[in-house]
């Protein structure tokens, strides 16, 4: 029998409303944009609570407090929450405060907290656990309402329920939460650990096939893309997600590239109509579609081989190469470092980068010739499969991991062993 077998034999669990044995109170009021510019006074952000389960201390921001305003302060024990979302799977999300701090802290006005009244005696450690559960977070969830973003109801959320082992035996309690805790800290450093294994050997996988790919792109022979003899560029035309249509010409919209295609593709996952395609400028078999625009330089020429047997339209804010080099092998070279050196030259552009087709085709190619051209496509398929084999491998088992600590957390937390009152 296990210590904590032992602590929970005869004990009672009761369940009690939010409302009852806590008080919620919101984040940071009557502040503008100037306010957390060379602030006074740290606060913890909206990201702080989302990405932790405990608050990081480290990651606290600064915000201008004066001594006369009426904020409420974080304090130690308190469980902070966001208070909204993009979909309500992720709204009210916690974070618990395990730590005491000499300075005031405050909490941002995107967010609100909990803090149990003093009689209710819940260790700030068990609470990151305990809202974070999956029984906890589906009742949470059900507070949440709205269309485009969604909104914790705090009339909702004050009625949810949680389990106080050992309630009117306030030592007992603690005990039981602390071994609990312990329990919990040892398996999700466990965790931590056998991801962070996994990770690194992902990431050493994707050096090494990354280090292979360079290698086969000698600079020799180079010429320019958009020189008369091998290829030019090509504009796409003014697609936009509302022209999709359920059936008809297949076509790809320059943010797809970033999100439903890798290297090449055969076929289309949108469409758009006969009469949209007449007039829309259409990438044939084996040119290359490039994304031009993003948020960040990286993403930037996002591009994508065209390998299917018809024509498909193409969207603005990406254009087609159409050239006399292998398909796959033009693509696989947009992915070197190589490129993206010549590429982060001609970038232009504040929020949204962008690099123009004029600029693109300046960028320097080797030119081998096309067996060569081929058999270099042909190891690097076979490196590509095999690295992606690895990749789902990876993922994986980290998902399992994932599963596996998700289930003895909720074992832990569900209190199997006690009486419900």
């Amino acid at each position: 029998m296990s210590k904590l077998d032992e602590l929970l034999q005869g004990v009672d669990v009761e369940w009690k409303a939010l409302g009852d044995i806590s008080e919620i109170y919101g984040g940071l009021k009557g502040k503008n944009k100037s306010d957390f510019t060379d602030g006074n006074a740290k606060y913890v952000t909206y990201k702080n609570i989302y990405n932790n389960i405990e608050v990081d201390l480290e990651a606290l921001e600064m915000v201008k407090v004066s001594s006369n305003e009426n904020q409420y302060e974080v304090k130690y024990g308190d469980v902070l929450f966001t208070g909204s979302s993009e979909n309500a799977s992720e709204a009210g999300i916690s974070s618990a405060v395990t730590f005491n701090s000499e300075a005031k802290v405050f909490l941002n006005s995107f967010s609100f907290g909990l803090r149990f009244k003093s009689e209710i005696k819940i260790l700030p450690e068990f609470s990151k656990y305990l809202f974070r559960s999956k029984s906890i977070r589906d009742e949470i969830i059900k507070t949440a309402s709205g269309v485009t973003r969604y909104n914790v109801s705090k009339k909702r959320f004050v009625k949810i329920k949680i389990p106080i082992p050992c309630p009117y035996n306030p030592e007992k309690s603690l005990e039981i939460q602390q071994e609990i805790v312990r329990v919990l800290d040892e398996l999700t450093s466990l965790t931590n650990q056998l991801t962070t294994e996994l990770e690194t050997e992902r990431q050493n996988r994707k050096k090494q096939f990354e280090f292979f790919r360079e290698q086969l792109f000698k600079e020799i022979n180079l010429i320019k893309l958009g020189d008369n003899s091998v290829g030019e560029f090509i504009r796409g035309s003014g697609l936009q997600k509302k022209d999709f249509t359920e059936t008809g010409v297949g076509c790809i919209h320059y943010g797809q590239l970033y999100t439903h295609y890798k290297t090449f593709a055969f076929e289309t996952k949108t469409f758009v109509s006969e009469e949209f395609a007449k007039k829309a400028r259409k990438a044939s078999s084996g040119d290359l579609i490039i994304a031009t625009t993003s948020e960040n330089d990286d993403d930037v020429c996002k591009a994508v081989a065209w390998l299917g047997n018809v024509d498909i339209a193409v969207s603005s804010d990406a254009c087609f190469y159409r050239h006399k080099f292998n398909p796959k092998y033009v693509a696989y070279y947009f992915q070197t470092e190589q490129f993206q050196k010549q590429k982060r030259k001609y970038i232009t552009g504040t929020k949204v980068r962008r690099v123009n087709a004029n600029d693109l085709a300046k960028i320097l190619i080797p030119n081998p010739s096309l067996q060569e051209q081929e058999r270099i496509v042909k190891l690097l398929d076979q490196f590509d499969a095999t690295h992606t084999a690895i990749e789902e491998e990876i993922t994986k088992e980290i998902k399992l991991r994932t599963q596996q600590y998700e289930y003895y957390r909720e074992k832990l937390l569900s209190f199997p062993s006690l009486r419900t009152t």
